[in-house]
């Protein structure tokens, strides 16, 4: 529907984790979904289920996390959307490094500093000067901008230097941002996601249907994305600006 608000959510992997399960809940709640992601057939597989399913989104593939690439994508964005505010952001999109210091590769570097700085900056950037050209909601808010974390924003391990400075570089992001644009009705929180969490990769990974099949100890994409919409519908006099979500028996 044309008067229907816009979130944007980059990053979904392979369609069965975080940001997809943000983009199935979202669009249940009456969001036209704008999705970015680099994996262009996954990215039409899961805005085609959501319409099948009588959701509204439309796939803005990009090739990379550059500022021109995300750039381009919200180029597209507005010119689809034209007449419907963005609302709701999500920065879902991650770069996983897991290797002893020496072994890190200055590709692999550059990997992890474009996706959660470069493209953070720039998916940020365009959707905040979306936001403030709305006007209030009931919530009294113009927009909510939602940043992915993990573990390793706030610890670093043995084989996450490139992986946390990377994800401490964005939680340093979005507390810069929750601070400037807080003032502007614009609200931006971080959520720190520690464990695994139950994709179709990690199934894989792991083959462990115990695991699976234990919600004490695995994290569910669909817990996570009902955590985002409370993040989305909270009153402007009590906005939470960082989460920390862990299942039951994580060891923290």
């Amino acid at each position: 529907m044309a008067n229907k608000p816009v979130a944007v959510i980059a990053g979904l992997g392979s369609g069965s984790g975080t940001g997809a399960a943000a983009a199935r809940l979202f669009a249940k709640e009456g969001y036209a979904i704008a999705l970015v992601a680099r994996g262009a057939d996954s990215l039409k597989a899961l805005a085609d289920e959501i319409n099948a399913a009588g959701g509204t989104a439309t796939p803005f593939p990009i090739s990379s996390y550059s500022t021109t690439d995300v750039n381009g994508a919200h180029a597209r964005i507005h010119d689809h959307y034209r007449g419907q505010p963005i609302r709701v952001a999500l920065y879902n999109a991650t770069h996983d490094v897991w290797k002893p210091f020496l072994d890190i590769t200055p590709e692999e570097v550059q990997g992890v500093t474009q996706t959660n700085l470069e493209g953070a900056f720039a998916f940020s950037k365009n959707v905040i000067q979306a936001f403030q050209t709305n006007q209030v909601d009931e919530k009294g808010k113009r927009g909510a901008l939602i940043f992915t974390g993990a573990t390793a924003s706030v610890r670093g391990n043995v084989t996450t230097s490139a992986f946390s400075a990377g994800k401490h570089a964005l939680r340093a992001l979005s507390q810069s941002l929750a601070k400037e644009f807080g003032r502007q009705n614009i609200h931006v929180s971080h959520a720190i996601i520690d464990g695994g969490i139950l994709t179709s990769s990690a199934r894989e990974r792991r083959n462990d249907p115990k695991w699976e099949q234990n919600e004490d100890v695995r994290l569910s994409p669909d817990g996570i994305a009902e955590s985002y919409l409370h993040l989305i519908k909270q009153p402007r006099s009590a906005w939470t600006w960082e989460l920390d979500l862990r299942p039951a028996h994580e060891k923290w």
